[in-house]
């Protein structure tokens, strides 16, 4: 995670410099930013986000993360495979109620992706969704699906913010299941219909 931030912190800096290398300022309208979401760093889950204002209130933000790391015992058959491994991309348009990357905003999201999740112990059942299934099985598939969401961004400095947003929404899962220890059987298929949190961020972002 050090070196992940390390890497973004330069290379935001690196284009920092360039209008003074080039002569020009275009720049300092800070209409555009790049940012990477803390709570996927946190679990090792490379991102990355881009917002641009699209109009006097209205921005774009479109950001994407993916993990396919193997875990420890991913090479023993005989014990649960513990396994987050996922790709998701989410556009979403926000509304501030004052200037663009700044303070309260609303957003209507959309998101896609894939997943290859279970060996986890997640003991929450929520709105229909029973987490608790993946500590002995496996599922692997794909999503779609769209929620609305809050966020609110504070200003760290003239080009640095810290933004927090928290949506809830819907999801159409198309998946197959596996019966862990034994990750290599399909025991099942099916679809599911999910209600509840689909975005939680808190990001910093540097502004241009």
């Amino acid at each position: 995670m050090k070196r992940k931030l390390f890497f973004f912190i330069f290379f935001a800096l690196l284009l920092n410099g360039a209008p003074a290398l080039t002569g020009s300022h275009s720049l300092s309208a800070q209409n555009f930013a790049l940012k990477t979401n803390l709570l996927y760093d946190a679990t090792a889950t490379v991102n990355a986000g881009m917002e641009f204002k699209i109009a006097p209130k209205w921005t774009m933000d479109i950001s994407g993360n993916f993990n396919a790391w193997m875990t420890a015992s991913d090479s023993d058959p005989a014990t649960i495979d513990p396994k987050w491994k996922h790709w998701m991309v989410q556009p979403e348009a926000r509304y501030y109620f004052c200037n663009p990357f700044s303070r309260h905003f609303f957003g209507i999201h959309a998101h896609t992706g894939n997943f290859n999740v279970g060996g986890m112990n997640i003991p929450i059942n929520l709105f229909g969704t029973d987490f608790r299934q993946l500590k002995e099985q496996r599922y692997q598939g794909w999503f779609v699906g769209g929620g609305i969401s809050y966020g609110y961004v504070i200003a760290l400095g003239v080009h640095w913010n810290l933004e927090f947003v928290l949506g809830v929404g819907y999801s159409y899962v198309d998946y197959d299941k596996f019966l862990c220890p034994d990750c290599g059987k399909q025991v099942g298929s099916g679809t599911h219909h999910y209600v509840g949190p689909t975005k939680a961020a808190i990001s910093l972002a540097y502004l241009f």
